[in-house]
């Protein structure tokens, strides 16, 4: 049975609903991707999506193509989707949508932390992060010499702060062991999030 909030459904989520079901309908479908398997080129594949939703975002990509645009492409068609409906989105759905890019984000922190580790330059590290998990400072990754600067310039000022300041003291900002006051909320916690430290710390000592 339908509780009393669906009486209310409409206005709080109708317009989010509406968008969510007119994206599904830009999905590829079987017949896309059977046709797809046929095209010889990339650029057999681009004259295709061109019917799609996917063209207004390669219409404009000169030839020859290479795969890892196409890819990037389609992808930023996603992540626009996706920021739309969270500027729509009201709580708690905005909470849980915020919650999707933070696996992303600690993706692309421990993507520039270990690059920069290894010497790799700070723009070519920047275009490899996935653009769910990008933040303003994130740049400012490469400067970080240690745990206690990189959560200092970075990390506090992130969605991903909160998580990270309960296993790191405050008096010295370094990395520590978690201790059992910490144990109950350490465990609500979203997974990917709680690994984020145990990462960072082993990138940090290698």
């Amino acid at each position: 049975m339908y509780s009393w909030e669906m009486l209310s459904f409409n206005i709080h989520d109708g317009f989010l609903e509406a968008i969510v079901r007119g994206n599904r309908s830009g999905l590829l479908t079987q017949a896309d991707y059977n046709n797809l398997c046929q095209c010889e080129t990339l650029d057999d594949i681009k004259m295709h999506l061109s019917a799609t939703e996917y063209g207004p975002y390669l219409q404009n990509e000169p030839s020859p193509l290479h795969t890892t645009t196409i890819v990037e492409k389609c992808t930023l068609k996603l992540v626009d989707e996706y920021k739309h409906m969270l500027c729509q989105a009201n709580e708690p759905l905005s909470t849980f949508l915020q919650y999707i890019t933070y696996g992303h984000m600690i993706d692309n922190v421990v993507l520039i932390v270990t690059g920069t580790l290894h010497e790799r330059d700070v723009n070519e590290l920047l275009e490899k992060c996935h653009p769910l998990g990008m933040f303003d400072s994130i740049a400012s990754l490469a400067v970080a010499q240690n745990m206690r600067e990189l959560y200092r310039l970075v990390l506090v000022d992130t969605p991903l702060a909160p998580y990270f300041s309960e296993c790191i003291t405050s008096e010295v900002k370094t990395l520590q062991p978690l201790c059992c006051p910490f144990l109950l909320k350490w465990l609500s916690i979203p997974w990917y999030v709680m690994r984020a430290s145990c990462l960072l710390c082993r990138i940090w000592m290698t």
